[in-house]
């Protein structure tokens, strides 16, 4: 019955002008990491800042967390919301075509917080977008996360090498500190003498979400109306240009913080999800109420499609070619456990 501010950021816009690690923020074009800073489309090559070592990271230098959308509010008797759009010019990053971007937040009274992403290029370009909130479900001044409890229907992720690049693989989470198919605690196994936990600092790794989408029923229980529930277009189909997206929304995480009894369930169309643990904040950034955000205070979990993607014949296409549309939704429903 305690209401809390659950997400990390700052009281002004000047803090996440100068000092952001994406708090709140939709990253784009491409969201997660590419390799070399560059890929080819069509036998073409084309270079990206390289913003992360010689890697290319959620869209580079100036990518869409850091342009000014245009938004228009809505409401509705059962929701608000907003449609942001932005316009990204041939060429800017390094990504070809112009792309015509939306985001629309829906606030629904079932307390949903739902992202849907539309998407058109004139020349074919990656596109992978998602929203990169930090949550601390006990309260955004609660202290470290290593306590809440994490379910995700995953039974392989895309392991990494030491620059956090996919090696192109995908693997078991069974048996290893990636096992999150029923509830742990995230600190319980943070610390493993595994390789991956090494490179990552923690964990910043993709979840390969289970099934295709005709199987994922088989996986978080979600509960009655689930699928039905989640606001304005929740029957929207997933991206035309991203082969092996889902058309329907999965339950794809569920948090758990017993101390507030809050829950979070995350259901989304991408057939990834970045967990990101927090690992490098470090104390040197004060949020919201003078609260300083030390190591692990807040975690990520990120629906995309997999990193590198534009390098990687084996994972989900995640280019999009003139005529197509790019669409994806991902729903936030927040709740209470007795």
């Amino acid at each position: 019955g305690t209401p809390g501010d659950i997400v990390l950021g700052y009281d002004e816009l000047q803090g996440y002008l100068e000092a952001s690690p994406y708090f709140g923020a939709v990253v784009g074009r491409y969201g997660n990491r590419i390799a070399g800073a560059g890929f080819e489309i069509d036998g073409e090559r084309f270079t990206l800042a390289a913003n992360d070592g010689e890697n290319h990271l959620h869209g580079g230098v100036k990518g869409f967390d850091k342009v000014l959308w245009s938004g228009d509010a809505f409401s509705s008797e059962n929701e608000v919301g907003v449609v942001f759009t932005h316009v990204s010019p041939d060429g800017e990053e390094g990504y070809p075509g112009t792309l015509q971007a939306q985001v629309t937040y829906t606030l629904t009274d079932a307390d949903e917080l739902v992202v849907e992403y539309l998407a058109t290029s004139d020349r074919p370009t990656p596109v992978n977008l998602t929203q990169h909130s930090y949550f601390n479900l006990a309260g955004h001044g609660g202290g470290d996360i290593l306590g809440h409890q994490l379910t995700i229907a995953a039974d392989h992720i895309t392991p990494v090498s030491s620059t956090l690049i996919p090696t192109g693989e995908i693997t078991p989470v069974d048996g290893t500190a990636f096992d999150f198919r029923t509830p742990h605690e995230i600190g319980e196994r943070i610390g493993a003498e595994e390789e991956q936990i090494a490179y990552g600092g923690g964990y910043d790794h993709n979840f390969v979400l289970n099934g295709t989408p005709a199987e994922r029923g088989t996986g978080l229980a979600a509960g009655a109306g689930a699928e039905s529930s989640a606001g304005a277009g929740a029957e929207s189909s997933a991206s035309a240009g991203a082969e092996g997206s889902a058309g329907a929304l999965f339950l794809a995480a569920e948090v758990f913080e017993p101390t507030s009894g809050r829950t979070l369930q995350i259901l989304t169309t991408e057939p990834g999800i970045q967990f990101y643990s927090g690992n490098f904040l470090d104390g040197s950034i004060t949020g919201k109420d003078g609260v300083v955000y030390e190591h692990r205070t807040g975690f990520c979990l990120e629906t995309q499609h997999y990193p590198d993607s534009p390098n990687q014949d084996g994972f989900p296409s995640t280019i999009l070619r003139p005529g197509e549309e790019y669409r994806s939704q991902t729903v936030f429903r927040f709740g209470v456990r007795g």
